[in-house]
């Protein structure tokens, strides 16, 4: 059977949370339907597109199948996604998804420490969701629903605090007792309360996740050595361990809250209510306008609202009344208002300046960009890049290993007679604290969200750190011409006058071509406005497809085209047609505008590059991008002409959609694609990292591309891959930093000299460093734009391996 017998069918994907097991479970079943050739699921998350034999299947028979199967799988699974609070580093993460995914009637568990969230399926029959919560509650954390922002200053903040700052002021009290007053009966009773009202939470909540995960977590780890402090009399280290853990604890989950704030910020602007507006007529008079607030989500498209100065646009929407400068930086970045006039868009969150408007939404609330851009920065938190699951498989031989040597050191050194047990053990224990990798674990997800975070208030998302990693090894960047390093729209850049004076040839041009759709004759309609020329009716208009048009301007007959046209029709001036051909190798569009058979003369047109176009170019090339390419389907000489212009290596010309892929292909590994996500939407798909430029307001942009780039500005793909370089450095730095000091830590211990305490203000000191190391990577300008010396130098640094640890963040202005 060849391809051509088979028929497409397009089976929608109707299932909860986009599970992607149940997708799979969906795709099997149809897989073993009768008459199924094939089932391709890569291109759409909300379809499949299934090849059958018709002979043997039709598609009403495999359309019923799915859904008989999808409601089957609804019925039997359960998806839940819920906001987990409590989680201070990713072990505590991990700690939760294993103990979860361990639980009877469990089929899968995902647990994000940068998004605070957990995915969880289970069957529906055997588990409900109290089961899952109080699981998760019982190992020390807060579980809600997504949408309860309440639990972020809730009693498990208050309790960590309190306990906390109990056990440091009953230690201190201790400590005075012990060396002020000699009271050594007082001071152990002094420091056991510290011990049991700081350590308590974290004996319980250690002890609850060995017997859900049969694996030891840092709380357990220190609830072990705080008892063997205790019970060999080290009554001061013990409540020292209590305390300097439950500190670092506090400030690094209040550094890594900050981080998360600054991400989860961005999406959190569209207003809970909007000013409805409407109207009612009563019989042939005026509308009359009724105005209500109503709460956003209620929005439905082609509602009416008011937006007065000042205020934040609630949805999506289309201007139909007033003008305004609208900000927009929280959705494409740019650093300046936005006028906008009549049938222009609005983007919901964005703020109004100090017109007032009325806009009809386009979209419902739950579909809008800034409803898009949130469900992308979801689940780039969620998705780990592949530095971090190279730490997390190291932290699970790290952590095993350490703790059979601390059995080893409490054993052997006794057994051979070289120390007294009571040593061994004390070493043992500093060894066993040693054995936690916090900072090693929270090196990456932390740098990782700040690079989100501060490449998303420029406009750019990222659809997560593995793609944010890709940027990183990227070598040759081919862009789309139309639409990506040009305007996308054809402008007059010259009006050449025979017999007369060019406003007179251009006023007459626009009068013939006034009532035009062709993008030629609006830019020249558009070019006349500009110049505030007089238009005249137009009579017996006609459009000459692929050849120009003609008709009647104030009694003359006007015709206006290119070369084809005056060769195919009685035209006496064959001087026309050397004219036009005398240009023939020029990469704009010339057309000649004939008025009762004489030649007035020609305006050159051309779809003009974008200003920021060739600093784009000359950024990529700064930071050592040894290609950069143009793909384009126009003419070589008009692609050659741009891409000299703008300082582009490489051209390939008049190519197809599915030239482009080739040529992608051609390129070689670590290639990236720059383009307007819909046309060019086979090629990003096809490079190693896709780059959608331009994507506000699409959801086909933001969908196909690995990387959205909400605004305009081609500068931003450099600044792109900067910022991925800066965040690699910092993401090496913190590894090795982190390696390090628990390799120092191991020198000292291994010569006597590392105390509990020590041990644990290595440990809890070098996850603060990490934490502060990473936050560096939320600094930025003014405006949201990424650039800045401190970015771009860095990026280059990185490339060439040597990594800066501190520098200014200073914004670069438009001269430098």
């Amino acid at each position: 059977m060849t391809m051509s017998d088979t028929i497409q069918v397009e089976v929608p994907i109707e299932l909860e949370h986009d599970c992607e097991a149940c997708v799979h479970r969906l795709r099997e079943e149809l897989f073993l339907h009768h008459g199924v050739i094939g089932i391709d699921d890569t291109s759409s998350r909300s379809k499949l597109r299934v090849d059958i034999d018709p002979v043997q299947c039709s598609a009403s028979c495999l359309l019923e199948t799915s859904g008989n199967t999808q409601d089957g799988l609804r019925d039997r699974f359960a998806h839940d996604e819920l906001r987990v609070t409590g989680m201070d580093c990713a072990d505590c993460a991990n700690t939760i998804q294993r103990a979860v995914a361990r639980a009877e009637g469990v089929s899968h568990a995902e647990v994000s420490f940068p998004a605070s969230s957990m995915r969880v399926e289970y069957e529906s029959q055997s588990v409900d969701r109290a089961r899952v919560t109080g699981l998760v509650e019982r190992l020390g954390y807060r579980v809600s629903e997504m949408d309860d922002d309440s639990t972020d200053t809730l009693p498990v903040w208050k309790r960590v605090e309190t306990h906390t700052f109990a056990a440091a002021a009953l230690l201190l009290l201790a400590l005075f007792v012990d060396f002020g007053l000699d009271l050594n009966t007082l001071a152990v009773v002094l420091y056991g309360a510290s011990i049991l009202v700081g350590g308590t939470q974290i004996a319980r909540t250690g002890l609850a996740a060995l017997y859900a995960t049969r694996r030891p977590d840092i709380r357990f780890l220190m609830t072990i050595a705080v008892t063997g402090a205790a019970t060999i009399g080290a009554w001061l280290e013990a409540a020292l361990v209590v305390v300097l853990f439950s500190v670092g604890e506090l400030l690094e989950s209040r550094a890594v809250e900050h981080a998360r704030r600054e991400l989860t910020g961005l999406v959190a602007l569209a207003p809970n209510f909007a000013n409805l507006r409407r109207s009612h007529s009563h019989g042939d008079g005026p509308a009359h306008y009724e105005e209500s607030q109503v709460p956003a989500s209620e929005l439905k498209i082609g509602d009416e609202i008011v937006i007065r100065p000042g205020e934040a646009i609630a949805a999506d929407a289309v201007l139909i009344e007033g003008a305004s400068s609208v900000d927009q930086a929280p959705i494409t970045g740019e650093s300046t208002p936005v006028d906008k006039a009549i049938g222009d868009v609005l983007f919901a969150g964005t703020l109004n300046g100090q017109g007032m408007m009325v806009a009809r939404v386009s979209t419902a609330p739950g579909d809008s960009t800034l409803a898009r851009i949130a469900t992308l920065v979801a689940e780039a938190q969620s998705r780990k890049s592949p530095s971090e699951r190279w730490v997390d498989s190291f932290a699970r031989i790290y952590t095993p290993v350490v703790m059979l040597a601390s059995v080893l050191v409490a054993a052997l050194p006794p057994l051979l007679g070289d120390t007294s047990f009571a040593d061994s053990f004390y070493s043992a224990l500093a060894l066993l604290i040693l054995a936690c990798p916090c900072a090693l674990v929270i090196s990456t997800p932390v740098a990782i969200v700040s690079a989100l975070a501060r490449a998303s208030s420029a406009g750019v998302l990222i659809k997560g750190g593995a793609h944010l990693e890709m940027a990183v090894s990227i070598s040759a960047v081919a862009f789309d011409k139309t639409g990506t390093l040009t305007e996308g729209r054809p402008r007059v850049v010259a009006v050449d006058a025979t017999l007369g004076e060019a406003d007179e040839l251009l006023a007459l041009a626009a009068s013939l071509e006034q009532g035009s759709e062709h993008p030629l004759a609006k830019a020249i309609v558009s070019e006349a406005k500009s110049r505030s020329l007089q238009l005249s009716p137009v009579e017996g208009f006609e459009a000459l497809a692929g050849l120009g048009a003609r008709g009647t301007v104030d009694g003359s007959e006007i015709q206006i085209g290119n070369t084809r046209l005056f060769e195919r029709s009685d035209f006496p001036d064959v001087a026309s047609i050397a004219a036009m051909k005398e240009f023939a190798d020029d990469p704009q569009t010339r057309v000649l505008l004939v008025r009762d058979g004489a030649l007035l003369g020609s305006i050159e047109l051309a779809d003009t590059p974008r200003p920021e176009a060739a600093q784009a170019i000359s950024e990529l090339h700064k930071l050592g991008i040894k290609r950069t390419v143009m793909l384009t389907g126009d003419n070589h000489r008009t692609a050659r002409a741009v891409a000299d212009g703008l300082g582009i290596d490489e051209v390939r010309a008049e190519l197809l959609p599915a030239d482009k892929v080739a040529a992608i292909a051609g390129l070689g590994a670590g290639t990236a694609m720059v383009g307007d996500g819909v046309n060019d939407a086979p090629a990003l798909a096809a490079a190693d990292l896709g780059i959608a430029m331009g994507s506000a307001g699409s959801a086909t942009a933001i969908e196909v591309a690995d990387i959205a780039l909400m605004g305009d500005d081609p500068r931003k793909v450099a600044e792109l891959i900067a910022t991925a370089r800066w965040t690699k450095a910092v993401v090496r730095q913190n590894i090795a930093f982190s390696l390090s000091t628990k390799a120092l830590a191991l020198a000292f211990l291994a010569v006597g000299a590392l105390p509990l305490w020590a041990a644990v203000a290595t440990d809890v000191g070098a996850s603060l460093v990490v934490v502060g190391n990473s936050l560096r990577l939320l600094s930025r300008t003014p405006g949201g734009r990424l650039r800045n010396t401190n970015v771009l130098a860095t990026a280059v640094s990185a490339r060439t391996g040597e990594f800066p640890i501190a520098a200014k963040n200073e914004r670069c202005c438009d001269d430098c």
